[in-house]
């Protein structure tokens, strides 16, 4: 009885350990072939890689939904140096070709995927100012020959020109360095042009000395009378200037035009005649030159008050006929009414031109205490950044030109804010009229901030 109770025991145990090692063995084939069941392993378990051995080729990589697309809102984590098989799929050919994503640390700890996906649109605008050993860009004893005297501080008698060394640092657009030779290589065989008052005068001069390295250059052509930019008898200075680069035929050019209006002369005969400043047309010369242009930069501002327009004895005209609403003909509503025009009247251009380039540059701030250019007003700090030296703001501090392109091809050349804490940079009590007791609180000295607008107009061509 016993004997019979011990036999089928073990008759019982051999036959589970015969069905153990029959199920063992076809989990095993199955194992080897069915690669799906790898799936049952970990990501990290499988597929672990660094960043640095790995080099990327966007092309290898293929979204498989959309929930590849990574929400800025989204605070869900992306667990480093991991592949996911359920996000990306990468073909055994293209691993070495496969670009793994950076990651980013936020303050809660959490790592997040950076990608072009995910990065905010550029403002040039928002940044800081940092201290920069490289700079000025160019002498300012050198750049004779496109620096005027008048704004080469170091041709006068100041003794401090701290103001040189920084250069503006946006948060989160890529500033590259500016070169005058790739500049040249990028605008070969285009004319770049500046059309505004004195301030984009200095801005043209500020890209020439910028361009030339301040050094004389002969082989630069004057072609100033190939756009009618020549000195009319009796004119302290032409209209404005061009200059042709012959090894790569850049031309740069500038045009004086305080209000960018079509201003016309009601007699072309006499000097002292009045002149209809047309709100709603574009300069004479940007119409007439326009598709000879790829860049076009252009400003207004500092011209759009009462004496100025008295001076220049402008009669502000719409569709042909002189203003006669009050409410338009006040300075403002004028002025946005004709940057408005303009900015519009771009928008139609560069739809049949595709190639060309439009910035409208927004105002220079002025800098006058204790009264303005001719009343005793000056502008005497020498401190770099005693206002601060950042710009976190994200619209322009000037509406009238920030609002005017939205939603036109027109590209805005936003320097307000971030001028606006360079006050030690003006030219102050060393204008060449400081003996009549007159600051120049408007413009800069030379090299100085224009060169920034000139980096971020580079930046963004």
């Amino acid at each position: 009885m016993k004997g019979g109770n011990v036999g089928r025991f073990w008759g019982g145990q051999f036959s589970f350990f015969l069905a153990a090692i029959l199920f063992t063995t076809i989990f095993l084939w199955c194992w080897e072939k069915n690669p799906l069941l790898t799936s049952l392993l970990s990501a990290q378990d499988q597929f672990i890689m660094q960043p640095s051995e790995i080099s990327v080729d966007e092309s290898a990589v293929s979204l498989r939904s959309n929930e590849q697309i990574v929400d800025e809102h989204s605070n869900s984590q992306i667990v480093e140096g991991r592949i996911e098989e359920n996000r990306l799929k990468v073909s055994d050919s293209s691993v070495k070709n496969v670009t793994v994503p950076s990651y980013t640390k936020r303050r809660d700890d959490k790592k997040v995927l950076t990608s072009q996906l995910e990065r905010k649109a550029c403002n040039f605008a928002k940044g800081r100012w940092i201290a920069e050993s490289r700079r000025p860009l160019y002498s300012g004893f050198k750049c004779k020959q496109w620096l005027s005297d008048m704004w080469a501080c170091r041709l006068t008698q100041r003794t401090d020109f701290s103001y040189e060394g920084y250069r503006w640092q946006p948060d989160n657009c890529e500033m590259p360095d500016f070169n005058g030779s790739e500049f040249l290589r990028r605008m070969q065989n285009k004319t770049v042009a500046f059309i505004g008052d004195s301030l984009g005068r200095q801005q043209f001069q500020s890209l020439m000395c910028m361009v030339t390295g301040g050094e004389d250059k002969l082989e630069v052509e004057n072609i100033g009378w190939k756009y009618g930019l020549v000195k009319p008898r009796g004119a302290v200075r032409p209209d404005g200037w061009a200059y042709r680069f012959p090894n790569t035929n850049t031309t740069i050019l500038y045009y004086w035009s305080a209000s960018l209006c079509g201003i016309e002369p009601f007699n072309v005969t006499d000097p002292a005649t009045k002149s209809a400043m047309n709100l709603d047309q574009p300069p004479g010369f940007l119409r007439k030159y326009l598709d000879q242009f790829d860049v076009v930069v252009l400003n207004t501002g500092h011209h759009w008050n009462r004496g100025k327009i008295n001076a220049n004895r402008w009669v502000m005209h719409v569709n042909g006929k002189p203003v006669v609403d009050r409410k338009l003909a006040e300075i403002g509503n004028a002025k946005n009414f004709t940057v408005y025009s303009i900015s519009r009247w771009l928008d139609t251009q560069i739809t049949s031109r595709p190639q060309l380039k439009a910035f409208i540059r927004t105002i220079s701030p002025r800098h006058f205490s204790n009264g303005d250019w001719n009343t005793g007003g000056r502008c005497d700090n020498t401190i770099p950044l005693s206002k601060g030296n950042e710009v976190q703001q994200e619209e322009s501090s000037d509406p009238v030109i920030g609002d005017a392109v939205k939603g036109t091809k027109v590209k805005l050349l936003d320097i307000t804010a971030i001028s606006e804490l360079r006050d030690e940079g003006h030219i102050s009590h060393y204008s060449i009229k400081a003996s009549e007791g007159i600051n120049d609180c408007l413009h800069w000295c030379l090299p100085g901030i224009p060169d920034t607008w000139n980096e971020l107009l580079y930046a963004q061509l």
